[in-house]
């Protein structure tokens, strides 16, 4: 690359590997290529945009907002490259988040199966349970459930999750089985990500408890130990279900299914390599979510 896009990839590189070091490893070059590279677009531009010491590196507010624009620059012109290709095989880097447990046990193996059919692919997935912003931060696709807001985004529903209430035998034992949405007032609840709790008719609970955590593997465990009702995707709980180490309540009160999102900016939906993604997606998410196939123990890190 020569003229205008002197020096924007490697500072996107730097950027997002948060030093020159990894950048140089991950762009191919040297660390004074990535170095001098970076201070001649400095140059060009009339700005600094890294805060540089000997011991860390930052964006300045300049670096960010151009790190945004160059990006964006860089991700649209090879998504104009691959459309003019379209006919061709996936191909290039793409970047794709979800949250912890979708990926490792349902999107991982997709990714997997995808990158090993087509060779050209480079695949970055980055768990995170809070939602980015799929522009600022660089990524063609993430995987989202429930209703979405952003209108700079495409979702195409790929799935759907089922959500159910559930406790162990012992503790419904000790303390009751709850018959109505009402009767969960009366019980030590766990709770996890969602302050609200869904059930049919678009009846809602508020649920209190000693026990929060913002990781479903950490909510289902202290259910299974007996420590109260939760509420998760069935995905977690099915293979418990199965074995009788939880059992269902108010199973005639269980909320619509909530639907699961592959989400990209707009221009995405023309590159092969995010538009062959979605597809196999579709194909493939639904039954993996079934949990048919998961043993117990891999939801039980």
């Amino acid at each position: 690359m020569s003229g205008a896009w002197d020096g924007i990839e490697e500072f996107v590189s730097v950027a997002r590997a948060g030093s020159f070091t990894g950048a140089a490893r991950s762009f191919g070059a040297s660390v004074t290529h990535m170095s001098r590279s970076v201070s001649r677009l400095e140059a060009r531009l009339g700005s600094q945009l890294f805060h540089r010491t000997t011991r860390s590196l930052s964006l300045t507010e300049a670096g960010r907002h151009f790190f945004e624009t160059g990006s964006r620059l860089i991700a649209e012109r090879d998504d104009a490259i691959a459309a003019m290709t379209a006919s061709s095989s996936p191909r290039g880097h793409l970047r794709i988040t979800c949250s912890y447990t979708l990926g490792e046990q349902f999107i991982g193996p997709i990714l997997r199966g995808y990158a090993q059919e087509y060779p050209e692919i480079a695949i970055t997935c980055d768990l995170d349970n809070d939602v980015v912003d799929l522009i600022r931060d660089g990524y063609d696709l993430a995987i989202r459930t429930g209703h979405l807001e952003d209108s700079r985004l495409v979702a195409t529903r790929v799935a759907s999750r089922a959500m159910v209430t559930v406790a162990s035998p012992g503790y419904l034992e000790a303390h009751g089985v709850p018959l109505r949405i009402g009767d969960l007032k009366g019980h030590a609840c766990l709770m996890g990500s969602n302050s609200l709790w869904q059930f049919a008719r678009g009846e809602t609970f508020r649920p209190e408890g000693r026990w929060k955590a913002n990781s479903g593997i950490m909510v289902l465990e202290a259910a299974l130990e007996g420590m109260g009702l939760c509420q998760l995707p069935r995905f977690y709980a099915a293979p418990h279900l199965r074995s009788g180490a939880l059992r269902e309540v108010l199973s005639a009160e269980c909320p619509e299914d909530e639907p699961i999102w592959a989400v990209y900016p707009r221009p995405k939906h023309l590159s092969p390599k995010v538009s062959t993604l979605v597809e196999r997606l579709r194909a493939e998410l639904q039954g993996r979510l079934s949990g048919e196939d998961i043993p117990a123990t891999a939801l039980t890190g």
